[in-house]
């Protein structure tokens, strides 16, 4: 029995290595150079290894091994069948791979096998550009997504739109997911212009980002994937020896253009000849600006360039480290980041500590766990809303006759006609956010059969922001004794997911399923407290204060539990289909409307695997695809639907008062879309490309409907509205030039949307002095109001158009008509990457056709003179005599010669931008060697280095953001973006 025993030990590892068999090889790159740390996986098990510096491999995998898969970031995955002594030629990864993996809800597919509308961009494209947020490097790179930089401002929130605007009053935003973990992308901030959440992540972290455009593709999210949904990957470690990483760049800013004033010797001009032409006079222009300002600056030689002290040098300093590596059971990543940005405009600046820590192990072969931590700390020293007096852009309405200091105390000047808001950056001043940040998750992973897996996957994404603000006596809103205030708001999103994935192959047929279940519960509170009267400048917190002025609390709270199954199918390798289901339930919605069902389908024919396309030498590929699904917007506030009630106090006597009254009908935002595409390769897929049609209809919009006064309330929020939006994208690659030495690759891409409002109950009408409107047949924010035509050529007076088309000087008696669209007719990107031995150029031109911009600023300072704003250059070619044909009046002091809100400051709003530019050297291999570094990698970027525009303004990509969402392409002194020039070194261990 004893010496059976030991006979089966001696066999049993026999037959075991029998039914494993070697495979060896080299891996090289398409110029046959010697290819180091690719993966090398045996597909369908955990079973690995990664290529040496020579390129080579070794490893014993499976008998019933049937594909070995070779990967390596900015190569194709490449699969081959097993065997010894491979030789294994990579290939350069352009937008034209088919077999990239594609990030989808809850899952990935490869790419030539989707039958839905997906942009990708990965860290590669945008790697050593000097961008604050991630979102910027989707701009001109992403089909079908239109970014809105909004400002200059650091810190700033952006205006993402996928596929035109669906909602009128509800978040119009994407929906943002990070590693499986839903996250804040809305405005923390209690200042009118919003802060961006999403400026905490650090770029350098994101392996990819895939927007989900198309509603087969986003259905998976159902009730809040209307407006589409981002999806964003972060780097994890690959299998293979311990890498280290260090990044380091350097670089100067400023901004894109600073917009031209007059001098003080053209400020005279100007207003002597405003004073000599009013009705009022002519009077002594010397006294009466004395009298408006309270100076006797008229007389003095002051030439101040109060436009330019808005703006100052900005700085870049970015650093990243990270360590990565791996077995086939562990792979991990720590990263580590410093970003210290100086920005363009004066007292704004951001600061950033990043930390992230990605981990997965495989326990057995059944179970696997891991986890995706971060942690963020963000100080971002703001800015005020464009509309206030101590926005420092505002400076530019100050004369240029005005001193900037005090000769008299060598201090700034307080005495100007407007708030001189340098002030603001003296002594202990501040307006302050600290920000920290962490989106974190843990999952299980079990392989419950060789087709079955479980899947538990538990997130939180959580935002503490502290905001604090001091003005000093000396300041506006400080004066007399000081003004503090403290404000404290926390966020939170715990999601968990459970899915079960299962895929099976059969004779002719693909299947893989995902069923699952979700739970996210959403908290959101906060607490201020506002203090006045300081004992000086010097205490600045709330416990100095005589006077505690004010304080708040506020909390709030929400929940989701979502259902959601899909299936894919592929048959004979050329037939798919994809269906997909979710149901969403929300406390958001309404007591008679809880639940929302969320169905889509998709299809897709691979035309160029039938048999009259296979053997082509020109078609290497083609698939027909369509899609249909059914989304929602459930960002319609928390308690949209219900009658709600606040306290209220009335002589020290706590009481309460109904505040809203509710619907329980009150349904979410829906969007049914319909999309048709078209993918395309050919020559062997160096030339590679797609098209899509996309229809969107969004039903039940939110807005609020009038009531009678009499029940106490004037509104009460319905479902009224109806919208669409449809167009094209278009984008194709190609790998140009192809050699040992030099390769050049292009890709282009353009996109279009046309929105139209089909359902409202009446017009929504401009106010105030925006022009935005909301009309039925016409676009969202539309811009309506007087059309300016002009001086008359005879007299100098500011003409009209009537309702005729007859012209008059009359402004009252002036007809309102469309005067604008602010919406784009088109935009989209062009990039180019050459690639010479060690020298890469890559070089990404961005651009946009119309989408008007009404600078509404020039109700100001572009008004020939009316007030004693400063002006814009241009003003002083104003009308002198009869004859002259010039759009600007004849300048009349106080007689609103064309001053009136009209379509005079409304401009076209096109541009060209070299959005990107990168040129790098990588230091060879040979070199390296010899000290143990594997590769080094020198650079020099810029970003928005020119622009090509015929807009006046400060730049045409920003928009002030202090108005609500329909005034669209609004400037209001708002920043404009900044020029940056970097130099980087990169160093790999």
């Amino acid at each position: 029995m004893r010496k059976a025993f030991l006979l089966i030990l001696f066999i049993l590892p026999m037959i075991v290595w029998s039914q494993n068999k070697k495979v060896s090889g080299t891996v090289t790159s398409p110029e046959g150079q010697p290819l180091g740390q690719v993966s090398v996986l045996a597909k369908g098990t955990n079973i690995g290894t990664s290529t040496n510096d020579n390129g080579q491999f070794s490893l014993v995998v499976p008998e019933n091994t049937r594909l070995i898969e070779f990967s390596l970031i900015g190569y194709a995955t490449l699969e081959l069948a097993p065997g010894e002594n491979m030789t294994v030629a990579l290939t350069s990864k352009g937008a034209n791979n088919l077999e990239e993996v594609v990030v989808i809800g809850y899952g990935t597919r490869i790419k030539k096998d989707l039958t839905t509308s997906i942009a990708k961009v990965t860290a590669k494209e945008f790697e050593n550009q000097p961008i604050t947020t991630f979102e910027q490097a989707l701009q001109g790179r992403a089909p079908g997504v239109f970014i809105n930089a909004g400002s200059g401002k650091l810190g700033q929130g952006l205006k993402i739109r996928v596929r035109g605007i669906s909602s009128i009053s509800a978040n119009q935003q994407p929906f943002i997911v990070i590693d499986g973990v839903p996250v804040v992308n809305q405005a923390m901030s209690s200042a009118s212009e919003p802060d961006n959440p999403l400026a905490s992540i650090n770029p350098d972290d994101i392996e990819s980002i895939e927007i989900l455009k198309d509603a087969s593709s986003s259905a998976m999210y159902g009730a809040r994937a209307s407006n589409g949904v981002m999806l964003i990957t972060t780097k994890s470690g690959k299998q293979g020896k311990t890498k280290v990483s260090f990044g380091i760049n350097n670089g100067w800013s400023k901004p894109t253009r600073i917009a031209k004033f007059l001098d003080a010797d053209q400020y005279r001009e100007l207003f002597s000849e405003a004073a000599k032409n009013s009705s009022y006079g002519p009077f002594d222009v010397a006294e009466d600006f004395e009298a408006e300002t309270g100076t006797t600056d008229w007389n003095s030689k002051n030439n101040t360039n109060w436009a330019g002290a808005a703006f100052q040098n900005g700085y870049v300093k970015q650093y990243n480290a990270s360590l990565s590596g791996g077995d086939a059971r562990t792979r991990f990543l720590f990263s580590g980041g410093y970003d210290d940005t100086k920005g363009i405009i004066v007292g704004n600046r951001l600061d950033r500590v990043f930390g992230r820590l990605n981990l997965d192990h495989n326990i057995n072969k059944f179970f696997k766990v891991g986890t995706n931590i971060s942690l963020n700390k963000t100080k971002n020293y703001r800015l005020t809303s464009d509309n206030a007096f101590s926005n420092p852009v505002q400076l530019n309405a100050l004369p240029p006759i005005q001193p900037m200091y005090d000769a008299a105390t060598g201090l700034l000047n307080r005495n100007t006609m407007y708030y001189n808001n340098l002030i603001e950056l003296e002594g202990n001043n501040r307006n302050l956010n600290n920000i920290y940040k962490t989106t974190s998750n843990a999952f299980i992973e079990v392989s419950l059969l060789p087709n079955l897996k479980f899947k538990t996957l538990n997130g939180i994404d959580w935002t503490n922001l502290q905001e604090t603000q001091f003005l000093g006596r000396r300041t506006e809103d400080g004066s007399p004794g000081g003004y503090s205030y403290e404000r404290q708001y926390t966020n939170s999103i715990f999601t968990t997911t459970n899915t079960f994935t299962w895929n099976k192959t059969l004779p002719n047929v693909d299947v893989d399923g995902l069923s699952g279940i979700e739970y996210q519960d959403g908290k959101f509170s906060g607490t201020s407290v506002e203090g006045k009267a300081f004992p000086s400048d010097k205490f600045t917190r709330i416990a100095s204060a005589a006077i505690i002025s004010g304080g708040s609390s506020t909390s709030t709270q929400y929940r989701f539990l979502s259902y959601f199954a899909r299936g894919n199918f592929k048959f004979y390798d050329r037939y798919l289909l994809t269906l997909s289901v979710r149901a969403d339930g929300s406390s958001r919605f309404s007591q008679n409307k809880p639940y929302g069902i969320f169905p889509a389908l998709s299809a897709g024919w691979v035309i160029s695997e039938e048999g009259f396309l296979k053997n082509s030498n020109a078609i290497s590929f083609l698939k027909l695809r369509a899609s249909y699904g059914k989304t929602g917007n459930a960002e319609i506030g928390n308690f949209s639907s219900r009658t709600l009630f606040v306290s209220q106090a009335y002589a020290n006597i706590a009481g309460i008062v109904a505040s809203q009254i509710g619907d329980p009908n009150l349904s979410w935002e829906k969007t049914d879309q319909y999309d048709v595409g078209l993918d395309f390769g050919f020559l062997n897929n160096r030339i590679t490309g797609e098209v899509d049609y996309f229809f969107k209809n969004t039903k039940d919009l939110l807005l609020d409907v009038p009531l009678p006064s009499v029940n106490g309330f004037t509104t009460i929020t319905k479902n009224v509205g109806d919208m669409e939006n449809r167009g094209v994208e278009f984008l194709i690659a190609a790998d140009v030039i192809r050699s040992s030495d030099f390769n050049w690759n292009t890709s282009f891409n353009i996109s279009t949307y046309r929105n139209k409002v089909t359902r409202l109950i009446a017009p929504i009408q401009p106010t105030a002095r925006y022009l935005s409107r909301l009309a039925v047949g016409e676009p969202y924010g539309q811009f309506y109001g007087r059309q300016f035509l002009g001086a008359d050529p005879q007299n100098g007076d500011a003409l009209y158009m009537m309702k005729d088309g007859s012209s008059t000087n009359d402004w009252s008696e002036a007809a309102d008509t469309i005067v604008g669209n602010p919406n784009p007719d088109y935009f989209g990107g062009w990039t180019n990457k050459f690639t010479y031995k060690g020298i890469d150029l890559d070089i990404l031109l961005q651009f946009v056709k119309g989408g008007d911009i009404y600078n509404m600023a020039g109700l100001f300072q572009s008004v020939n003179g009316d007030y004693y704003d400063n002006q814009t250059v241009d003003q002083m070619n104003y009308w002198k005599k009869p004859g002259d044909v010039t759009m600007v009046p004849q300048p009349r002091m106080y007689d609103g010669n064309g001053t009136d809100k009209s379509s005079r400051w409304i401009q076209d709003g096109s541009y060209t931008r070299l959005k990107a530019i990168t040129l790098s050297y990588n230091i060879p291999y040979s070199v390296l060697k010899k000290v143990k570094i594997e590769d080094v990698k020198i650079f020099i970027s810029g970003q928005n280095l020119m622009t090509w525009t015929k807009y006046k303004g400060y730049d045409p990509e920003v928009s002030t953001q202090y108005v609500s969402d329909l005034n669209l392409n609004h400037d209001f002194y708002t920043p404009p973006l900044a020029k940056t020039l970097v130099i980087g070194l990169n160093i790999g261990l």
